[in-house]
C-alpha cells in the first residue's frame, strides 16, 4: 500500500512519502542500532583526567559564584532577572502572534550564527523559539561566566572555555528533534538519510574501536603519493625517525645552500604539499632552491624512550649533515613549522654551545618558543590533563593520535566536530572530499617520553624561556640562538598565539631577526600562495617594541608573504649553481617522493 500525503502549511509543502519505504528503513535502524552497540561495547577504559578538566576547576567555579552571590546579591539577582525578562518578553511575543492566527515568527534580533542558516530557524514560529531561547540562555551563561570574582586569569580562561563547550554542545540543531533541516531531509528521504546517517556513525565507532571521531572528509577521494604530496622527488636518507626527500629541480640553477624543511610530528609533511595550486614545497622548488623536507616516522610503542633528544640528534642534526654532504656545501638553511620549529630553536641553541655552525639562517612558522601564553590550547595544559596523558602514555607507550585529533577538534568544536557529525549523523551526507579536512585526520602518535618532556618541560615549564632546559648535559636558552631568524606568525592562530611568538622571537640572541605577522590562522596563514591573492601581511622592522606598539606601528601589505620571505631568504642563499639532481654517489636513491613513512601505519 502506498500513500502520498502533503502538508500545504504556510512554512511550505512537505510530501510524507512511501509510507513502505519508510517503514523498511526505520527497520534498518534497528539493525544498525544492535551494530553499533556491539560497536560502542569495545571502547577502551580512558582516564577520567583525558575525559575533561578535574571536579576542582567546577568547584571554584561554584565557589566563586556562592562567593558573589553573598557578597552582591543585587549584581545576582540583577543578572537573573534581566534573563527572565528577555525570555518571558519573547514567549509572550511568540505566543501573540500565534494568537492573532498568524503561523510564523515574532521579531528575531538575536546575532546571526552560521549553526541557524536554514530558512526554518527564521520562519518557523516552533524552530524559531528553539533558537531564541537557546540564544538568549547562552548570553545569560556567558555573562554570569565573565562576572565571577576570586579566579586567577588561567582558571577564568578554563571556566570560560569549558564553559562554552557545554552551551555548544547543547544547541539545538545538534539533536535530530529540534533540526528542522535533518527532520524536512529524513521526511523528503523516507527515512533513507537516517539510515546513511546512522551507518556513518556505526563506521565511525567501529573505526576507533568503540570512540567517537567524526570523519571529516572522504577518505576514498585521495591517496597520498597519487593526489597528494605529488611533488616530484627522491627519498636519499632513512632512519628510524626520518626520511629525508630531496625535491627535484624544475630550474637550470640553483641557489649554492640548500633549505630543509622540518614539519611537525603531530601531522605529516604533505600539509605543504596538498596540490600543485597551493604546493609551498613546489613554490619554493620553482624559485630555484635545492630543498630538501623532513618526513617523520609515525612512532608506534616500540619507540616509547624516544624523546626530544633522540628527534634532535637522529631527526635534526642527522637531516643536517646528510643534505650538507650531498650538496657538499659547509651550511643549510633550515625551517621549523609548529612544534618543529620549537625543537629547532632547541638544535640552534645546542649547536651554539658546542660551537657547530653548519645552519646558515632559520625561519619559524607558527612557533612558540616562550610558552608564557599558550593560547587556547593552554585550557588542556594544567596538571588535570597532562596527569593523564603521563598515566595514559606510561601505560600505551605512545600518546595516540586519536587523543590528539580529538584535542585539537574541541578547540574548534562547532566547526570540526558538531557541523560535521550534523550532516553525516543526521543528515547522512558523505564526508565532502576535501584535501584539508582529510590531511587533518590523517594525524600521528607521540612516543611517551617525547610528548611528557614536551608538555611538562617546555609548555608547563616554559623553561626554554625561563632559565634553561637540560638537553645533552646542557642548559639551553631561547638567546642561545644567535643565527638570522625570519619568522611567520598567523593573526588568528588557535594553537601558537601570535603574541607569544613574537615575544620568543624578541629573547633569541640574534642579531639579526625578522618577524611578519599573516593574516589568517594556524594553517591557511601559511599555506597562503600568491596566486591566491587572499590574507594579506603586516611587517614592522622594530622588534624592541612591545607586541602592542609593533601591532599598532605594522605596516599592511597586500597578499600572501612567501615572496617577502623568499627574498629575505635568497640573501641567505648565496649564488647560482648548476641545478641539483636528488641523491649522490655516497646517497643512493631509496624510492621515490613522498616516501614510505607518509602511509605506514605504526603497529600496535
Amino acid at each position: 500500500m502506498t500513500t502520498k500525503e502533503t502538508d500545504t502549511s504556510p512554512t511550505g509543502a512537505v510530501e510524507i512519502g512511501n509510507l513502505e519505504r519508510l517503514n523498511e528503513n526505520l527497520a534498518k535502524v534497528e539493525e544498525l542500532s544492535t551494530r553499533l552497540m556491539s560497536a560502542i561495547s569495545q571502547k577502551k577504559t580512558v582516564p577520567a583526567s583525558l575525559q575533561g578538566p578535574s571536579q576542582d576547576l567546577y568547584m571554584k567555579a561554584a565557589a566563586a559564584y556562592m562567593a558573589e552571590m553573598m557578597a552582591n546579591p543585587s549584581k545576582i539577582l540583577e543578572h537573573q532577572i534581566s534573563y527572565w525578562g528577555k525570555a518571558l518578553k519573547h514567549y509572550v511575543e511568540a505566543q501573540q502572534v500565534l494568537a492573532s492566527g498568524r503561523l510564523e515568527a515574532p521579531e528575531d534580533t538575536t546575532r546571526d550564527d552560521r549553526r541557524f542558516s536554514n530558512p526554518l530557524w527564521q520562519s518557523h514560529p516552533y524552530f524559531n523559539f528553539l533558537k531564541q531561547q537557546y540564544m538568549l540562555n547562552s548570553e545569560a551563561i556567558e555573562e554570569a561566566i565573565k562576572g565571577l570574582e576570586g579566579l586567577d586569569a588561567q582558571e577564568r580562561k578554563r571556566v570560560e572555555y569549558f564553559t562554552r563547550q557545554i552551551v555548544d554542545m547543547f544547541s539545538p540543531s545538534n539533536f535530530l528533534g529540534t533540526n528542522p533541516e535533518a527532520l524536512q531531509k529524513a521526511v523528503e528521504t523516507d527515512g533513507a538519510s537516517l539510515v546513511s546517517g546512522l551507518e556513518n556513525l556505526v563506521s565511525d565507532i567501529e573505526a576507533n574501536d568503540g570512540d567517537l571521531l567524526v570523519t571529516l572528509a572522504d577518505k576514498d577521494a585521495f591517496r597520498v603519493g597519487e593526489n597528494l604530496a605529488t611533488a616530484p622527488g627522491k627519498v636519499v636518507y632513512r632512519n628510524r625517525l626520518i626520511e629525508l626527500i630531496q625535491y627535484s629541480p624544475t630550474t637550470e640553477t640553483v641557489h649554492k645552500t640548500p633549505l630543509i624543511i622540518f614539519p611537525p610530528w603531530i601531522n605529516k609533511f604533505y600539509i605543504l604539499d596538498l596540490k600543485p595550486q597551493n604546493s609551498l614545497i613546489r613554490w619554493i622548488v620553482d624559485q630555484g632552491y635545492t630543498l630538501f623536507v623532513v618526513s617523520w616516522r609515525n612512532p608506534d610503542p616500540s619507540m616509547r624512550d624516544v624523546g626530544m633528544e633522540e628527534y634532535i640528534e637522529e631527526g635534526y642534526l642527522t637531516a643536517i649533515e646528510e643534505a650538507r654532504q650531498i650538496c657538499d656545501v659547509p651550511k643549510v638553511n633550515a625551517i621549523g613549522y609548529c612544534i618543529a620549529g620549537t625543537t629547532l630553536a632547541l638544535t640552534l641553541a645546542l649547536m651554539q654551545k658546542r660551537g657547530d655552525t653548519r645552519i646558515n639562517s632559520a625561519t619559524f612558522f607558527t612557533t612558540l618558543t616562550d610558552f608564557s601564553d599558550q593560547g587556547e590550547i593552554g585550557v588542556f595544559l594544567d596538571d588535570d590533563f597532562i596527569d593523564g596523558i603521563e598515566a595514559e602514555v606510561e601505560q600505551s607507550g605512545i600518546l595516540s593520535s586519536f587523543f590528539m585529533s580529538r584535542t585539537f577538534s574541541f578547540l574548534r568544536s562547532n566547526d570540526l566536530i558538531y557541523a560535521p557529525a550534523i550532516r553525516s549523523y543526521m543528515m547522512g551526507e558523505k564526508p565532502p572530499a576535501f584535501d584539508l579536512l582529510y590531511w587533518n585526520g590523517d594525524s600521528t602518535n607521540l612516543p611517551a617520553k617525547m610528548a611528557v618532556q614536551y608538555l611538562r618541560g617546555l609548555c608547563q615549564g616554559d623553561r626554554f624561556a625561563q632559565g634553561g632546559i637540560e638537553f645533552f648535559g646542557e642548559t639551553l636558552k631561547l638567546s642561545d640562538v644567535k643565527v638570522p631568524v625570519c619568522a611567520v606568525a598567523c593573526e588568528t592562530d588557535h594553537i601558537a598565539a601570535w603574541p607569544a611568538s613574537y615575544n620568543g622571537v624578541r629573547q633569541m640572541g640574534s642579531r639579526s631577526k625578522t618577524f611578519i605577522l599573516s593574516e589568517s590562522g594556524h594553517i591557511a596563514g601559511i599555506v597562503n600562495p600568491p596566486s591566491k591573492k587572499k590574507y594579506g601581511h603586516y611587517t614592522n622592522p622594530d622588534l624592541k617594541l612591545s607586541v602592542e606598539e609593533w601591532r599598532e606601528g605594522a605596516e599592511h601589505n597586500e597578499g600572501s608573504w612567501w615572496p617577502r620571505w623568499e627574498k629575505w631568504l635568497s640573501k641567505k642563499s648565496g649564488a647560482q649553481v648548476k641545478a641539483r639532481e636528488p641523491g649522490g654517489a655516497n646517497h643512493l636513491i631509496l624510492c621515490d617522493a613522498p616516501g614510505t613513512y607518509v602511509i605506514s601505519q605504526p603497529k600496535g
